[in-house]
């Protein structure tokens, strides 16, 4: 079965599962970055460029799952929620995928190390945005129950409260980040500046991968609003 015809008979009931299934892959693509990160610190550049492979793989799979859904998103739903908040939505889980493929890209093509002083809070700081994203994963995930109930009662409550949960690990990772930044600012002087001016923009990347995915919660608020 090809994937547009699994993602059409996905939409038989509801174009919820598909964007689900979405946002499984995408989180899936942000969970490597984890192994990658392992790899880049180990300086093992074949696993390194093993792992990157698979989050441009998924990077891809989420690229086809977006534009199925757009293709197979009918144009008259029985929905408590608008079709373009639905759109805009699978657009904004699609760029933490994006994120994770840039983040990797930009690391294995420069073949950057991690200086070991900041090694494990960098481990850290990358697990706490891939923590942001399984937490947006958990939200989407209520959408179908929350539909189910109407938009009302215990369920709205729980994806509030998700919600909630989303936005503080976000917040823990800007926090997180400051501290990693502060880190690196005193090892400056022992590192080339071109060095340290890309481990700066991989600081900022992680944190916006995380800042992504907590955008994904902000559209699903919006959703629940209406």
């Amino acid at each position: 079965m090809s994937l547009g015809s699994s993602i059409a008979g996905l939409f038989g009931r509801s174009p919820i599962k598909p964007l689900q299934q979405h946002y499984d892959t995408v989180h899936e693509c942000a969970c490597t970055l984890a192994q990658f990160f392992d790899a880049v610190i180990a300086g093992d550049w074949d696993k390194a460029r093993t792992l990157r492979k698979q989050v441009a793989e998924l990077e891809n799979q989420a690229d086809e799952l977006k534009k199925e859904f757009r293709l197979n998103l009918p144009k008259s739903l029985f929905l408590p929620m608008p079709r373009t908040d639905l759109l805009e939505l699978i657009s904004v889980q699609d760029k933490v995928a994006n994120k994770a493929k840039d983040i990797s890209g930009l690391m294995l093509g420069r073949e950057m190390s991690i200086p070991a002083p900041i090694a494990d809070a960098m481990r850290s700081y990358v697990q706490g945005a891939i923590d942001t994203s399984a937490q947006a994963q958990k939200a989407i995930n209520e959408l179908d129950e929350l539909i189910e109930t109407g938009f009302s009662g215990r369920e709205i409550r729980l994806v509030e409260e998700l919600i909630e949960e989303l936005d503080r690990l976000e917040r823990a990772n800007d926090e997180q980040q400051i501290v990693i930044r502060s880190s690196l600012f005193k090892l400056e002087s022992e590192l080339s500046p071109v060095d340290v001016i890309f481990l700066y923009k991989i600081i900022e990347w992680v944190g916006d991968l995380a800042d992504r995915a907590q955008k994904v919660g902000g559209r699903l608020q919006m959703l629940v609003a209406r």
